[in-house]
C-alpha cells in the first residue's frame, strides 16, 4: 500500500494547489469579468470537453507502452502550467484557455495513475486502496479550499487574484517532486502488438458496458460544481462562506472515502453505487428547493457523502472487471465519456438557469441521477 500512499500524497499536493484556485474561478469571472451562469456554464463544459479524448488516448498508451509513471507525470506536471496561465489571463477567453489546460493534463494522467493504484493492491482490497487515495486527494482539496477562504476572508473587496494563482504553483511543485519515491510495476517492456479495444468491445464484460452507458447518462445531469457554489450565493451566502461550504464538501469526502472504499470491498461495488445515485439525486433536489443556508449547508454534506460512496468505488469496479490487458484503456474510456457528456450537462445547466430559474438545472440533474440508480439497480 505504500505506492499507492505516494500516489495519494502527488494527488494531495496537487489538488491543495488546484483547489486554492478552482472556487475563486466563478467568482473571478462574474465579478471581473462580468460573465453570466451561462457563459461559466460554456467555459467549464468546454474546458471539460477538450480534455475528455485525451483520457482514453492515455490510458490506451499506458496499456501498449506500459510507461504510466512518466505519462501520469506530464498530466500533473500540466497543472502547474494551468496557474501560470491563469496568472497572465485578462479576459474570460484567457481563463478558458487556462482550464482547458487544467484539464489536458487531468486527461492525460488519470488513467495511468489509476492502474498504478490498481496495480499496487490485491483484489480484495482494491476498493480500500482506492479509497486511500481519494482520501488524500480531498484532504489536499479540503486544504487547498480552506487555504483560499482564509486569504478572501482577509483580503475582501481588495482580493488579489493574481497573487493567489502564483502561490498556488507552490503545493503544485511538491506534488511533482513525489514522483521520484513511485515504484512503477512494470513487467513487460516489450510494446504489445495487439488489437485496438473498439474492435474487441463486444468481448468486454457486460456490467462494465452498462455501466459506462450509465455514467454517461448521469453525468448529462451532473452539471460542474460552479453552479452549486452560484446556488448557495444566490440563497444569501457571500463569496468567503461558499468557499467555506465547498471545504464542508471536500472534508466530508475525504474523512469517508476510506470507510466507504473497504465497505465496498465487503458488500459489493453494486450496493454502493446504487445508493450513491440515489443519494445524488436527493442532494440535487435539495439545491432545487432549498430556500434556507441551514438547507445549502446539509446538502454540501450529503454531497460530500455521496463523492466518498462513488469516485473511488466505480475506479475499483472499473478496474477489476476490466480485461488486464485493457485495464487502462478502460479507465480511460470511463473517463472520455464521462467527459464528453460533461460539455452538454454544464451548457444545459446553464441555459436552464438563465432561462427558467436557479432550480430547474438542479431538479433536471436530480430525474437523471434517479434514473441511473434505477438502471443499475434493475439491469445490472
Amino acid at each position: 500500500m505504500w505506492n499507492v500512499i505516494l500516489l495519494g500524497l502527488v494527488s494531495f499536493f496537487s489538488d491543495i494547489s488546484a483547489e486554492m484556485v478552482y472556487p475563486i474561478i466563478p467568482l473571478y469571472l462574474t465579478s471581473v469579468f462580468g460573465a453570466t451562469p451561462a457563459l461559466v456554464g460554456v467555459i467549464e463544459g468546454i474546458a471539460e470537453s477538450l480534455a475528455s479524448l485525451l483520457k482514453v488516448f492515455s490510458g490506451y498508451v499506458t496499456d501498449k507502452y506500459h510507461n504510466k509513471k512518466p505519462v501520469a507525470f506530464i498530466g500533473y506536471a500540466t497543472g502547474l502550467i494551468y496557474k501560470v496561465a491563469l496568472i497572465f489571463a485578462n479576459s474570460w477567453v484567457g481563463i478558458l484557455g487556462a482550464r482547458a489546460i487544467d484539464r489536458i493534463g487531468k486527461g492525460i494522467r488519470t488513467a495511468p495513475r489509476d492502474v498504478m493504484v490498481s496495480e499496487s493492491a490485491d483484489k480484495e482490497q482494491m476498493g480500500k486502496a482506492f479509497g486511500i487515495h481519494k482520501a488524500l486527494d480531498m484532504a489536499g482539496s479540503s486544504i487547498g479550499i480552506f487555504i483560499s477562504f482564509l486569504l478572501l476572508k482577509n483580503a475582501g473587496e481588495n482580493f488579489a487574484y493574481k497573487k493567489l494563482f502564483a502561490i498556488s504553483t507552490i503545493p503544485a511543485f511538491l506534488g511533482l517532486i513525489m514522483f521520484f519515491f513511485i515504484k512503477e510495476k512494470n513487467e513487460h517492456s516489450a510494446v504489445l502488438r495487439r488489437k485496438p479495444f473498439w474492435q474487441n468491445i463486444k468481448q468486454l464484460d457486460r456490467k462494465l458496458k452498462l455501466y459506462i452507458m450509465v455514467a454517461f447518462l448521469f453525468t448529462l445531469g451532473n452539471s460542474s460544481n460552479t453552479f452549486l457554489l452560484l446556488r448557495a450565493k444566490s440563497v444569501g451566502f457571500d463569496d468567503t462562506s461558499v468557499i467555506l461550504l465547498y471545504f464542508i464538501f471536500n472534508l466530508t469526502a475525504s474523512i469517508l472515502s476510506i470507510p466507504l472504499g473497504k465497505l465496498s470491498d465487503k458488500i459489493g461495488r453494486k450496493k454502493l453505487l446504487v445508493s450513491g445515485y440515489f443519494v445524488f439525486s436527493s442532494v440535487y433536489l435539495g439545491f432545487a428547493f432549498a430556500s434556507s443556508q441551514s438547507v445549502i449547508v446539509i446538502v454540501f454534506v450529503l454531497y460530500g457523502i455521496y463523492t466518498a460512496m462513488i469516485t473511488g468505488v466505480e475506479r475499483a469496479f472499473i478496474a477489476e472487471i476490466s480485461p488486464e490487458e485493457l485495464k487502462g484503456t478502460m479507465l480511460g474510456m470511463h473517463s472520455t465519456v464521462v467527459g464528453i457528456a460533461l460539455l452538454p450537462a454544464s451548457v444545459i445547466a446553464g441555459l436552464l438557469w438563465n432561462g427558467f430559474g436557479a432550480s430547474v438545472p438542479f431538479l433536471f440533474g436530480s430525474g437523471m441521477s434517479l434514473l441511473a440508480a434505477l438502471i443499475l439497480l434493475f439491469f445490472m
